[in-house]
Parts: C-alpha cells; structure tokens; sequence
C-alpha cells in the first residue's frame, strides 16, 4: 500500500474520531437539556403547590374557627362581653384576658377578691373579653379552646367559677395543656353541676370558637397593647403602678356617689 494511501485512510479514521467526539458531545447536552428541563418543570409544580398551600393558611380567622355563635346572655358591641355583676351596677370594669397569660393570672390573683367583693355588693359590673393572645405569640389552641370552654361553661350559667378555676390552675405559659379538651373537661369538675353532657359536646364542637376568634379581632382592633387590659372610665389602670386593691375599691365606691 502506498504512503499515499495509507495517509488517506488515516485522515478518514481521524474525521470519524472528530465525528463520534462530536456526537458524544451532542447527546450529553441533549440529555442535559432533558433533566433540567425535568427540574424546571418538578420546580414549577412545587412552586405553584406552594402558593395553593400558602394562599389556603391564609383564611380569615372567623371564617377558619366556624360560625359566630356567642355565649347565652353576652352583651356590648357584636355581643362580645360575657358581664359578671348586676346591670344596676354604676361602675363598670372592662377586662381582657387570655387563659394562657401569666400577667392575666397575676392580675386575677391579686384583684379577685376585691372584685367579687365588689360585683357581690352590687357596687360594680365586670365586662369579660377574651382574646388569644398566646396562642399567637407561643402557637397552640389552648387560648381558644379555654376561652371556647369559659363560654360553654358561660352558657351553662356557671362562667365566674369556672373562670376562677381556669387561672388558679394554668398551666406554664410555654404548656399548651388548654389545647387538650379533655383537660378542660376535666377541671370543670371542679365547678358544681358544670360537668354535663350538653357541656361537653360543647367543649369538644368548639361551639363558640368563631365567637372567640372575633372577640380577638376586637382586641387587636381596639389597638391594645397585651393582656391583661382592664379599663375603668376608659383607662387602663393595670398600668398604673400605684394600683391596688384597695385603691381600685375606693376608685369605684367614689365614682359610685357621683
């Protein structure tokens, strides 16, 4: 075989190597392109699941807890104050509480017996207002499923004791145990003839939760600063240090002769 050809076939096997490199090259971007555009597209479907997912926890509050019944004899504004005292009452104290708050707990520790003192005698009325603050700060439902339970218990004509009974016993404020329906079940055993099966069925339907969740649109609206807020003459006297007791009886006994 001459040089000459040899060098020829030499070429040709040289050119089929560029093409075959060339084709190897081709079929990988090929398959590159496939993959990604796999990705892209898997990407695009997470993206718009996670718009529907986002769009869908983004329901009105009210609207998500159920309709807005309120409590048997609840009064104010949208019937959103559950009253504990006599309407003839001159001196009227607004307070909003949250069943999870420490501050609320100290406060009713502190005031409650100048307050049945007071409610008794027939000297002031007591505006209740429940709100679910924690429940948004620390997550969990046990501000709305204890304030569902006050309600009920409210329905039941016993709210003042089992009010009384859900502070004395809160639990720490990171401890969801409110959320546990069947504790709150369980502590209105404490409230003589509270425990009955219309109770129950209404602690376990969340009978009132829509009606709690707009008691705490109210309290966000009204532009409060936390809980508790008690108001007297539309001031917050928890704010003032110099609050007592006793000062808060005399406030109302003097605002009583006027």
């Amino acid at each position: 075989m001459s040089d000459k050809n040899r060098e020829g076939k030499r070429t040709a096997r040289e050119k089929l190597a560029v093409e075959r490199e060339k084709q190897k090259s081709a079929d990988k971007r090929r398959r590159a392109l496939i993959v990604g555009g796999a990705v892209v597209a898997v990407l695009g479907l997470a993206a718009v699941i996670g718009v529907v997912a986002a769009n869908a926890g983004k329901e009105d509050d009210s609207e998500a807890s159920g309709p807005v019944v309120a409590p048997s004899g609840a009064q104010g504004k949208d019937g959103l104050a559950i009253p504990v005292g006599k309407d003839s009452a001159k001196s009227t104290l607004t307070v909003w509480e949250d069943f999870r708050c420490p501050a609320c707990k100290s406060f009713e520790t502190t005031y409650r017996p100048v307050i049945h003192e007071l409610t008794k005698a027939g000297e002031l009325k007591v505006e209740y207002h429940l709100v679910t603050l924690i429940d948004g700060n620390m997550r969990g439902t046990g501000s709305r499923n204890a304030a569902n339970a006050a309600a009920c218990a409210q329905d039941a004509g016993k709210y003042p004791a089992y009010h009384d009974v859900l502070f004395d016993n809160q639990p720490p404020e990171v401890d969801d145990a409110y959320a546990d329906n069947d504790k709150l079940i369980e502590l209105a055993g404490k409230v003589d003839g509270l425990d009955t099966p219309a109770f129950r069925k209404c602690v376990q339907n969340g009978t009132h939760n829509g009606w709690v969740a707009k008691s705490h649109q109210a309290f966000n609206k009204g532009g409060f600063s936390g809980t508790p807020t008690v108001l007297f003459k539309g001031e917050n006297i928890y704010q003032d240090r110099a609050m007592t007791p006793a000062k808060l009886k005399q406030m109302v006994l003097e605002a009583n002769k006027g």
